[in-house]
């Protein structure tokens, strides 16, 4: 259960200074735990920052920014039953160690194949009524049949929410309304490919064949008209005799009703039909099946949509878990070296971004800070990020230098097949023990160096060479510079200089240079000071692309 700014989160907290995704709580076998999600402002567990995953005990209470939760695993009996404090309000977040799970089992399988028939030409159409509104239905049905054939439909389908329990639930109501019918179908039309599957069926006396096939007039005509049919004593019709589907399943009478969306098209039909000349279906009950199909048609929908609610469901569930999976490529905190502090900041537009970091402990005490952004966003963006973290970790390992690290890198991405995907990358080594930083740029934003007098200089600008994954052969030049006590480094992406407000004015980089020139003198703090600018600067606009920011400053 995730808590932050982003909409999509479980739990939505409308303030500024909380990240998008802020903190989750999770469940693994019973137990639960609190985890900060790389957050801006930290999160606090009892009152204490917590860095790692925390596990949570009943009545602890949760701190984001300003607003404190109380955990509970069970639910609290009433006000009584919550931490008291007069420094806070407190909302409540209940877990539960078990979930209630109600299966409605099918009520019958469905039917085999759909055999149409060709040589339906005709058919013996008595009369048709218009299905799309109730207010067509004639008064001189009995109302109360058609008010019990109503109940009893929904009544059978109201307990089903998945699409195929609410088909066979509908025909097990129809077989009841209707005592005479001796088969029913129910067939849905695929918009894509235009041509209608069986979903449901049912025989009141089970046969050996049990291929139902149907008449494509009378099926083509409820589709397109909206127009719901009767046909009566199909067997003594002349256009019927030469029709295998009808004279093999002897049928004498029938009704069909389309099914329509909210639009008013077209989605399918509900067909019943008998096979006795002596129970003939009448017009007062295609007026009370014509009712029933109005329900229907919105019980149809309703479950089709709830289908899609549950397959979006699990795709921001998948998404949810590859955004934890790409986290995971992150470093866990920043490296510790004597004399130098590091800082960053990674938030994702999306679920999943493209934006990239890294802290790689090299031998001799050296240190390589990785930073770069991947064209595009979203999905394919995380996937092509998470190559880029495997393959540039390999090639700064076994290469003799940073440039002819970056080329390898570069080379292997132009090869991949990954199409016309590119990225600009930044990276530079840090030598603790000589205090120099070796820079080398791959067409991404200059690092940004401001000595300790507050002076700004960009750095490895003009020695940029393209992004990766542009041209296979490419050399890169590395420009070396000294650190001096109170120099500070910054390396960012275009999520930050490029952050727009909705006058569609940019925060840009002479704005990022005049902030930090002023900004605090702890790295951590001017990272998050950097980020806050941003937010101020665009006002709540929502923005498109992701955010990244590295920083590292010599101490002493």
């Amino acid at each position: 259960m995730v808590m932050g700014r982003h909409p999509q989160n479980a739990i939505v907290l409308d303030n500024v200074a909380v990240s998008r995704h802020h903190a989750r709580i999770l469940e693994n076998h019973g137990r639960f735990y609190f985890e900060d999600l790389r957050s801006r402002n930290g999160s606090f567990v009892n009152g204490t920052a917590i860095e790692r995953r925390v596990e949570l005990n009943d009545r602890d209470t949760l701190k984001i920014c300003d607003m404190v939760f109380s955990f509970h695993l069970k639910m609290p009996v009433g006000p009584s039953d919550l931490p008291s404090s007069s420094d806070y309000s407190t909302s409540d977040v209940v877990a539960s160690g078990t979930s209630a799970k109600t299966v409605i089992e099918p009520v019958f399988t469905p039917t085999p194949p759909i055999e149409n028939d060709p040589n339906s030409e005709a058919s013996s159409i008595l009369t048709t009524l218009s299905a799309g509104s109730g207010s067509n239905f004639r008064l001189t049905v009995k109302p109360e049949v058609k008010l019990a054939a109503i109940l009893e439909i929904i009544k059978s389908v109201g307990e089903a929410l998945e699409l195929r329990s609410v088909l066979d639930r509908m025909l097990v109501g129809l077989f009841k309304v209707f005592p005479q019918a001796d088969d029913g179908f129910i067939v849905l039309l695929d918009r894509d490919t235009m041509k209608v599957t069986y979903q449901a069926t049912k025989f009141r006396n089970p046969r050996s064949d049990d291929r139902i096939r149907l008449s494509q007039t009378i099926l083509q005509q409820a589709i397109q008209t909206g127009d719901a049919i009767l046909s009566s004593d199909t067997l003594d019709d002349s256009r019927f005799q030469n029709s295998e589907s009808l004279a093999g399943l002897r049928i004498r009478s029938m009704m069909c009703v389309p099914l329509q969306d909210s639009d008013g098209k077209g989605v399918g039909v509900i067909q019943v039909d008998t096979s006795d000349i002596r129970q003939q279906f009448s017009q007062d009950d295609l007026d009370v099946l014509v009712s029933i199909g109005c329900h229907a048609s919105v019980a149809v929908e309703n479950a089709a949509l709830h289908e899609q609610v549950l397959a979006q469901r699990e795709f921001h569930r998948d998404l949810e878990i590859a955004r934890q999976i790409q986290l995971g490529f992150l470093p866990n905190e920043p490296p510790k070296a004597d004399g130098y502090e590091f800082s960053e900041y990674y938030e994702a537009a999306q679920d999943v971004g493209g934006d990239y970091f890294d802290f790689i402990n090299l031998p001799n005490g050296r240190i390589a800070v990785a930073v770069g952004d991947v064209a595009g966003k979203g999905i394919p963006a995380a996937l092509l990020m998470a190559r880029l973290y495997s393959a540039a970790r390999y090639h700064l390992l076994t290469s003799p230098s940073l440039s002819k690290a970056l080329e390898g890198l570069n080379g292997e991405i132009s090869t991949s097949g990954l199409g016309h995907r590119f990225i600009t990358f930044s990276m530079a080594l840090l030598d603790v023990e000589e205090h120099t930083l070796t820079v080398v740029n791959a067409g991404h934003l200059p690092l940004l160096l401001r000595h300790a007098d507050g002076s700004i200089d960009w750095v490895a600008r003009k020695e940029a060479g393209m992004p990766l994954g542009i041209v296979a052969e490419q050399e890169f030049d590395e420009v070396t510079l000294s650190l001096e006590i109170g120099d500070l480094c910054l390396f960012y992406t275009d999520g930050i200089t490029e952050a727009m407000r909705r006058d569609r004015e940019i925060y840009d980089r002479k704005r990022l240079a005049a902030y930090v020139a002023e900004g605090p003198r702890s790295v951590d703090e001017l990272v998050k000071g950097i980020v806050t600018d941003v937010e101020k600067f665009c006002a709540g606009q929502t923005q498109s692309d992701d955010m990244c920011l590295v920083g590292l400053c010599r101490t002493r």
